[in-house]
């Protein structure tokens, strides 16, 4: 059980069951401990057999690491996920209306919505994208939105995943897992599946094809290589789906197309799912040291000639400063209040708002507005007066680098512990395919936990775990 201040999904603050836990509770209560500790270490042995690591950047050892696994379902109702999607999918067709916007007329621009130089200044903002329309419309093919719940029923958007959104294959591989180990509990509950998701990837990229395509389109998926930290997936992702992994080097422009090096000659690409960053995507038009990309895939781009997965310049989407201009841009884009809430946002560039963080660091979390991995960031109430003060100087220096949130109190879920089930705090990632047939919401998602006794922070990269996200059919 839970302390009184913290929203515990399993528990009420009155020691009563949520309905949604009920057969896992009772399931749970029936087992021997000891066979549960046994199967966490086979969860964990089955992630290292499969190769389930990431690499962690900016450290001397720069290992790859076993992404911790908790074998305890986080479990969702089904009119909870109904809610929730619904949610999810305005915001996708707000980010979606809003890229095409800034890249075309800018009309949020001139209604005074959002301030010129958000957009103009953005290091996210691609210029080459200008008056580019992508196949079909679309913008973000994959998303990924980051959700925190604070109540009953009070979901907040903690941040907008539009460039490469990584996680899935963890979803994935926890949900499989589960099943290996215990296909009782999946009898017992009516669980919603999540493992077409490899399908319905490739039939959505597909559907984003340029127009001419052949009848069954080519795709393949761009990885930087096997030094990246989620090389992983990229592989993964590949297999599944049935379509070539492949690096910059196995591309090039054939005949005004990009086509990919095959035992047969070269073979056109139809639509690339890009792991690469924008800058490193094409050395002719980006960053000319780039030896990730391909050279003249804009140019094609450009003539819609490939769709690329996500188009570039859906960065600005996901840069925290716009974040918090997202009421404003569900609101322009649909006519419709946010069904999710934004986090309240102080812009640091903005004097008033630096002057109220600075006078606040040690009850804020501050963030870098392009950082992610929980990679330079400030957690006021958990730093030390030796941290805040040079994140202060950090701060002052680029004002506008940062934006700043206050502490929410994250929800509960358990995890099994040597005692039994414990606390902690956990984050949500839910995944959203887009193509002009329309958007698909996979039923769970990334359910990210800090293993830590409160710690609020769930990054794999700071010590976080993952576990199997459940959502029932009510």
């Amino acid at each position: 059980m839970n302390d009184t201040t913290t929203f515990d999904e399993m528990w009420g603050h009155d020691g009563s069951l949520r309905p949604a836990y009920r057969k896992f509770h009772d399931w749970f209560g029936d087992e021997d401990p000891a066979r549960l500790r046994a199967k966490q270490r086979e969860a964990e042995e089955l992630f290292r057999l499969t190769g389930i690591t990431f690499n962690v950047y900016g450290r001397a050892e720069a290992e790859e690491r076993l992404i911790p696994f908790d074998i305890i379902p986080r479990i969702i109702s089904g009119s909870e996920w109904l809610k929730l999607s619904r949610g999810i999918e305005q915001r996708v067709r707000a980010i979606n209306a809003f890229l095409h916007d800034i890249y075309h007329g800018q009309e949020i621009i001139k209604a005074g919505r959002i301030p010129e130089d958000m957009i103009s200044r953005n290091d996210a903002f691609v210029p080459q994208m200008i008056n580019v329309s992508p196949p079909g419309g679309v913008y973000t093919h994959i998303v990924g939105i980051d959700l925190v719940c604070t109540g009953a029923g009070e979901f907040y958007v903690l941040e907008d995943n539009a460039r490469t959104p990584s996680g899935v294959s963890y979803m994935l591989e926890n949900r499989e897992t589960m099943l290996q180990m215990f296909p009782e509990l999946f009898s017992q509950n009516r669980v919603q599946p999540l493992q077409s998701y490899p399908t319905d990837l490739r039939r959505s990229l597909a559907a984003c094809a340029p127009s001419g395509s052949a009848d069954a389109p080519v795709v393949a998926v761009l990885t930087p290589g096997i030094y990246n930290s989620a090389y992983f997936e990229h592989a993964f992702l590949a297999d599944q789906m049935g379509v070539e992994l492949v690096e910059g080097h196995d591309l090039r422009v054939v005949d005004g197309r990009v086509a990919m090096r095959t035992t047969r000659g070269y073979k056109p690409v139809d639509v690339l799912y890009r792991r690469v960053d924008d800058d490193f995507l094409d050395p002719l038009n980006f960053n000319p040291e780039s030896q990730l990309g391909v050279l003249g895939i804009m140019d094609v781009y450009r003539a819609g000639g490939i769709t690329i997965a996500n188009a570039p310049g859906t960065g600005i989407a996901d840069d925290k400063a716009v974040y918090s201009y997202m009421p404003e841009i569900v609101e322009f884009y649909t006519g419709e209040r946010p069904l999710l809430q934004n986090v309240p946002t102080w812009r640091c560039s903005d004097p008033g708002h630096l002057a109220h963080v600075l006078d606040n660091l040690s009850d804020l979390v501050v963030k870098e507005v392009h950082g992610s991995g929980g990679y330079g960031m400030l957690i006021g109430p958990t730093a030390t007066r030796k941290e805040i003060a040079a994140f202060r100087k950090k701060l002052m220096a680029r004002p506008g680098n940062y934006i700043a949130q206050p502490t929410l109190s994250l929800s509960t879920v358990p995890i099994f512990s040597r005692t039994g089930l414990v606390p902690r705090h956990v984050d949500l990632r839910p995944f959203v395919l887009v193509s002009p047939e329309g958007i698909k919401i996979t039923p769970g998602g990334l359910t990210r936990v800090a293993l830590k006794k409160g710690s609020l922070v769930v990054n794999s990269s700071q010590g976080g775990g993952t576990k199997d996200t459940w959502v029932l059919e009510d």
